[in-house]
């Protein structure tokens, strides 16, 4: 999860020590706070003003009273400055300010500076951030703030950012530090540099080191070249700023192992070390270390001839050209040795012992009013001015850096045309623009090509030249594009760089900036070929700015370490930073969080069922997503990982061969396998040997002939075979004594010209993966033999049910500091019946994280790094105390923070652009409770996970008082994933779907049972006993017929057929009472009901045609007393009156296809009963019986007769066992939260709502029962009609409502006692 660089601390430990004890000044065990401004005369000091000879830079010395007491500038604003001289380059730890004696003048905020030369300043920054330091809050106490790192310098300057308000800049302070030594070299790039031949010999140590820094203005270059036997070199160059580590063979294109740094051209000191041990290389430019694995040649390779600066003999030619200081190898002091005449180490070309630095002064615009105006052309005699007004010209020059793709560079007016010229970024290209009366005159465009933009923090020469009628801009001397146009240009007085004055501050010429600002530095600014001197405008003696940074080049490099994690893509402006994390598997502002879940226990609690997933077993950490198969057709949930060969494979006798062996590789990689493999409850692995005259284990000498290599790669010798106990050298045929031959433990070992197989599982997970096989006993050439080793299957996630129960306010679990310094995640489930409770919290000395549960419906992801408390928080419309569970995610990073309440939309806040960085806490973390045991959580909470590490609440649970592990009654969240009638089961840890109620199978109640029927297909379900005795006696009915009602049924199928008539079922009774639903010739349904066998059947027909167009259809058919509702398919639901409401007594049987007999068949049915049923029937229920379900997966144990041939198929596949369920199922379509998205569905039905649902169709059976009554009574001695067709009628929106739709989802069916942790 962290930043490479951090993962290698502890690796790079020595050359942390190298690099500090390079710098020749003291280690880190001596003292170096020496005081170091109080003994400098006044000399040493200069500001940008004075408010007067005794307010002069020379008095602003810590805690005297010299003068007016203190350094206070003419005019108090952020464009005055104090330095100090120093002397020499000395290393400077800490800074003190104090405000001046006896005023109310001090400073609250300022800038820190540093230089070698009193030019091209470095500011100093916290956290690689932060530039403010904190001041003062009176004028006599002294605050003092230690640097981070250690600066190295010569000059410092301070720059008030802020002072009392009461009154004016005031300052005194001072340096803290040592002595700093070193020995300097400079290269001019043209071949000079130092060459070091070491003696050949016996190798001169384990690990080789160099150590160096580097200060350049040129951004290309070769550092340094190290070279061995055969041409094999490594090489570090410097690549358009970065630092870049090729690997060389020969004359062969240099391999890149590396590139670290970014912007390291800024002609500051960058510490460079690479170290080497056996074929491992650690790379550290600055703060940032690279661990890089070389090729194995690498592990014998000496270094014969390092090469530094001189890039004679190399591809690139290019030299180095700036100076170097303290190259070190091992403990030889390059530098000193040549500056000594030393042969070990030579000089080549112009080499001085010094350091010269070129004098060019940059500018930095940070915005958003930025700009600087300089006169728009030299004073020139009248007879140039003549000349120019009759031709027109102008010459503009500079070099910019910046990251944005636009802003405004230069503008200036048009004298005498009322015009105005435009020289702006557009897409990271240059364009000129000249503009007059409301329209475009000419524009023109260069520097953006298909490879290279204008925006990548190079820096980029412009030239912009006007003469005789011609207007060219040139970008980077002509080599990033020249664009021509026909127009003559002269600039006015003025010209605008950067930027144009607020309204309210313009003087003179309007400026106009349609463009938008400029945020990057200039330099080498040149007007009419004259150079421009920027120190003189800092001085306000040229020209006029606002908002600038002059003297320094202010520009960071915010993907430089990259804050974006897991292979994220950085991109930058020049305020933030972005990172796209498409095709990384990962999401957030840094690409932190997974999108994965980490197991497939997590993807079937989302609804999800059998397919490939990814998982990321460690969530937001170091290992990445793999991709495997999760099989969730059974009650457990398998993780299936395969490997290159998991057919049985046949091995035949190899003369002069005495083993045979096979390797097996693995769909994932070494550290995502043994992560899934830990994290699972169980795991196996199937591991099959069939043999003839090939012995498997025992030999007669004892030792095996054949084992496997099992566990963490390459895996450990493992002597038993599978079913087997590890090291009992047996086979599982040994261990149940039951092999063929009672004198050896393996079936195979009996050595016999039969085929034999020793067979099993192996389950012990230490020993998991298989890695190899090795099979001894295969060169005699009666051998033969066949293995099989299968994939690795893993089920359960020990993390994902990992809960604790917390039954009071003051109980808790405490956890060792939480370490999130620049990323944090944080996510958990949780369930509880009370209003408000803390999840988690812990604490540092100011920073601090918290999540809790401040009411009812909202949770609050509070922290502070420093920057002040900040808070997110997340509002649910519904309340968060269901005692259902409910999933809280929460992140923060270097950009921002934000949470995630279940599925609703994400809140996030920013962090501040320049703010703190670092999370520092130091407190334990506490879980369910604050240090104050106060505002506790009570309720549960499970599968805690902090930046991807579950932390163990069970374990932790046992030993603390108040707090139990595990916590059940996990139906009412997970409830509504069981379909079709199936029912939540609790278990230990989760649940199971009963499916024993529904006419599907599957984990989740929704596999479709369907059969392909031929013409002579029966199958007959016979009912039981308690059908009969339901009727006549008072003994309650077994619970498979609890939901029978005698006064009506409740019957559905899906069928598919070609061919009419056709009949699709048929049930029967003891008293010659029946019913058939069949297609008739016209391909309509027709309903046949008897109910009095001294009547004739009454036909009740559907106006749906064309039903044996071999399409599948669904069909429910319901009655209750006479009332008849027919549904097929969409079609409008059709209801039919009978003329009688009796019974249905005694039912006997259930048919479907051929009715074998025709003694319970009535007459007019007895023709098509024996012509059968061909076609596809599926999710056949009548009531809650499932006949077809019985035949298909309970053939043996159900009352069910079979005849015919019956063969299961997916020809129902999408069919609907309930064309009523839409009216109150939810399907996994309709679940919150997309497929694989990984968020468990709570909340699709809620206990209240089905117990409001409950009541009202209790009161609607109650009322229609009645009106039935009502209605029968007074019409019972109407005429009723016999033999005739029933009158039907489509549904009305206002039509009764039955009594046989679907049951209340089955969590009701389980229900949990609200208060059944808070007794």
């Amino acid at each position: 999860m962290g930043f490479r660089s951090k993962s290698v601390s502890g690796i790079i430990a020595p050359v942390f020590l190298l690099l500090c004890s390079s710098c020749g000044g003291t280690t880190g065990e001596e003292v170096c706070d020496g005081a170091l401004v109080s003994n400098l005369p006044p000399s040493s000091f200069r500001s940008s003003s004075q408010l007067s000879s005794s307010h002069a830079p020379g008095f602003a010395k810590l805690n005297r009273r010299d003068g007016a007491g203190g350094w206070s500038p003419l005019t108090s604003d952020r464009y005055q400055w104090l330095e100090v001289d120093l002397g020499e380059r000395t290393r400077i730890t800490a800074v003190a300010t104090q405000g001046r004696y006896g005023s109310s003048d001090w400073l609250t905020s300022y800038l820190l500076m540093f230089s070698d030369t009193g030019h091209n300043w470095k500011q100093c920054r916290q956290e690689d951030s932060i530039g403010s330091f904190p001041g003062n809050s009176n004028a006599d106490s002294v605050v003092q703030y230690k640097l981070q790192q250690p600066a190295i310098a010569r000059f410092l300057r301070l720059v008030p950012l802020d002072w009392n308000p009461s009154g004016r800049i005031g300052l005194r302070l001072e340096a803290y530090g040592c002595p700093y030594t070193s020995d300097v070299v400079s290269l001019d790039g043209g071949g000079s540099g130092l060459v070091s031949r070491l003696s050949p010999g016996p190798r001169r140590a384990s690990r080789e080191v160099v150590t160096l820094k580097f200060k350049t203005q040129r951004n290309s270059g070769t550092l340094l070249h190290a070279e061995g036997e055969g041409g094999l070199g490594l090489s570090l160059e410097l690549e358009r700023g970065k630092l870049l580590l090729l690997l060389r063979r020969g004359s062969s294109s240099p391999r890149r192992l590396s590139s670290l740094g970014s912007l390291l051209d800024d002609q500051h000191w960058h510490a460079v070390a690479l170290e080497r041990g056996g074929a491992q290389l650690n790379l550290t430019v600055d703060d940032h270390t690279e661990r890089i694995q070389i090729p194995g040649e690498f592990s014998r390779w000496d270094v014969r001839q390092l090469s530094v600066g001189a890039a004679r003999g190399l591809e690139s030619e290019r030299g180095f050209h700036g100076c170097l200081e303290n190259l070190r190898y091992n403990e030889l002091n390059l530098i000193q040795l040549s500056r000594h005449g030393d042969h070990r180490a030579a000089v080549t070309g112009n080499v001085t012992f010094s350091c010269a630095e070129s004098a060019s002064v940059a500018v930095t615009f940070p915005g958003p009013r930025s700009f600087l105006s300089l006169p728009g052309s030299r004073a020139s005699s009248s007879e140039e001015e003549e000349e120019e007004e009759e031709e027109g010209g102008v010459s503009v020059g500079f070099q910019f850096r910046t990251w944005n793709k636009a802003g405004l560079l230069l503008t200036f007016d048009l004298p005498g045309e009322g015009g105005v010229a435009w020289l702006y970024l557009s897409e990271a290209g240059l364009r000129l623009q000249i503009h007059k009366a409301g329209r475009t005159l000419l524009e023109l465009s260069a520097g953006r090509t298909s490879s290279s933009a204008l925006n990548d923090g190079q820096w980029h020469s412009v030239e912009l030249t006007s003469r005789r009628g011609h207007v060219t801009i040139a970008v980077d001397e002509g080599e990033g594009g020249v664009a021509h146009g026909g127009h003559s240009v002269t600039a006015g007085s003025q010209l605008f760089f950067g930027g144009c004055p607020a309204e309210e501050d313009e003087a003179g010429p309007h400026c106009r900036n349609p463009f938008g600002l400029f945020q990057g530095c200039m330099r080498l600014l040149s007007v009419d070929n004259q150079p421009v001197d920027l120190i003189m405008v800092q001085q306000r003696l040229l020209g006029n700015y606002s908002q600038l940074q002059i003297d320094m080049c202010g520009i960071i490099d915010r993907c430089s370490p990259s804050r974006c994690e897991h292979g994220g893509r950085c991109s930058q402006s020049w305020t933030v930073f972005h990172c796209n994390c498409s095709e990384s598997g990962y999401s957030g502002a840094t690409c932190h969080s997974s999108v994965y879940e980490r197991s497939c226990e997590a993807y079937k609690h989302n609804g999800n069922t059998s397919g490939h997933f990814h998982i990321d077993v460690d969530g937001s950490g170091p290992i990445r997503p793999q991709l495997v198969y999760c099989n969730m057709t059974e009650e457990n949930t398998w993780m299936v990982i395969q490997h290159n060969n998991t057919d049985r494979t046949r091995v035949r006798a190899s003369p002069g061969v005495d083993q045979h062996s096979v390797h097996f590789d693995y769909s994932t990689e070494e550290e995502q396998l043994l992560a899934a493999i830990s994290q699972s409850e169980h795991c196996e692995q199937e591991l099959s040997y069939r043999c003839r005259k090939s012995r498997l284990l025992n030999t007669p000498e004892g030792s095996p002939f054949s084992w496997w290599l099992g566990g963490p790669s390459p895996g450990r010798v493992q002597t038993y075979w599978g079913g087997a106990q590890p090291g009992s050298q047996q086979c599982v045929c040994g261990l149940q004594g039951d092999c063929v031959d009672p004198q050896h433990y393996c079936n195979c070992d009996a050595d016999r010209l039969e085929w034999a197989e020793d067979s099993g599982l192996l389950t012990h997970r230490e020993s998991l993966p298989v890695r190899s096989l090795v099979m001894g006993d295969v060169r005699r050439p009666e051998s033969e033999a066949a293995y099989r080793v299968g994939p690795l299957r893993c089920h359960g996630d020990k993390n994902f049910w990992n809960a604790a129960f917390f039954d009071k306010e003051t109980s808790y679990l405490h956890f060792p500091t939480f370490h999130g310094e620049l990323s944090a995640d944080v996510s958990f489930l949780f369930k509880t019946t009370a209003p408000s409770g803390v999840f988690l919290e812990n604490l540092g000395i100011k920073d601090f994280i918290r999540i809790e549960l401040s009411s009812s419906t909202r949770v609050v992801f509070s922290l502070d790094v420093g920057n002040g408390p900040l808070e997110v928080g997340v509002d649910s419309s519904v309340p968060l105390n269901d005692n259902r569970w409910h999933r809280v995610r929460a992140e923060r990073n270097v950009k921002e923070a934000s949470l995630r309440l279940d599925e609703l939309p994400v809140a996030a806040r920013e962090a501040p652009a320049d703010g703190h960085l670092h999370l520092q806490l130091n407190s334990q973390l506490f879980i369910g409770g604050t240090a104050s045991r106060q505002k506790g959580f009570r309720g549960c909470i499970r599968s805690l996970q902090l930046n991807g590490v579950t932390l163990d609440l069970e374990e932790r649970a046992r030993i603390t008082p108040g707090v139990g592990p595990g916590c059940p009654g996990h139906c009412s969240s997970y409830g509504s994933l069981c379909q079709n009638r199936g029912r939540c089961v609790e278990a230990a840890s989760g649940f199971h779907c009963d499916c024993s109620l529904s006419a599907h199978t599957g984990v989740f109640c929704h596999t479709e049972l369907s059969a392909s029927f031929e013409s002579d297909t029966t199958v007959s379900y016979t009912f039981k006993e308690p059908y009969e005795s339901s009727r006549n006696g008072s003994a309650r009915p077994s619970s498979i017929y609890s939901d029978a009602t005698p006064r009506g049924e409740s019957v559905s199928l899906s069928f598919r057929t070609d061919r009419s008539p056709a009949l699709l079922l048929h049930v029967s009774s003891d008293h010659r009472e029946s019913l058939a639903l069949l297609v008739n010739e016209l391909d309509m349904l027709e309903v046949r009901y008897k109910l009095d066998s001294s009547r004739e059947a009454e036909v009740l027909r559907s106006r749906v045609k064309s039903l044996a167009d071999g399409r599948l259809h669904s069909v429910t058919v319901r009655r209750l007393s006479g009332s008849v509702s027919v549904q097929i398919d969409q079609s409008p639901r059709e209801d039919f009156n009978l003329t009688t409401d009796r019974e249905f007594n005694g039912i006997k049987s259930l048919v479907l296809g051929r009715v074998l007999g025709s003694d319970d068949v009535d007459p007019d049915l007895s023709r098509l009963a024996s012509l059968g049923f061909t076609g596809c029937l599926s999710v056949v229920r009548f009531n809650s019986i499932s006949p077809l379900k019985a035949a298909l997966l309970h053939p043996h144990t159900s009352p069910v007769v079979i005849s015919g041939p019956l063969v299961r198929s997916n020809c129902g596949s999408s069919a609907s066992a309930d064309p009523y369920a839409a009216e109150n199922t939810r399907h996994l379509s309709d679940q919150s939260g997309s497929v694989g998205s990984g968020q468990p569905l709570v909340n699709a039905i809620r206990t209240d709502s089905a117990l409001i649902g409950g009541v009202i169709a209790v009161v609607i059976f109650v009322v229609a029962t009645g009106l039935a009554i009502t209605g029968r009574f007074l019409y019972r001695r109407k005429e009723t009609y016999r033999n005739q067709e029933v009158k039907a009628g489509v549904k009305q929106d206002d039509g009764p409502e039955f009594p046989f739709n679907h049951q209340t989802d089955s969590q009701s069916a389980s229900t949990e006692h609200t208060k059944e942790y808070f007794i």
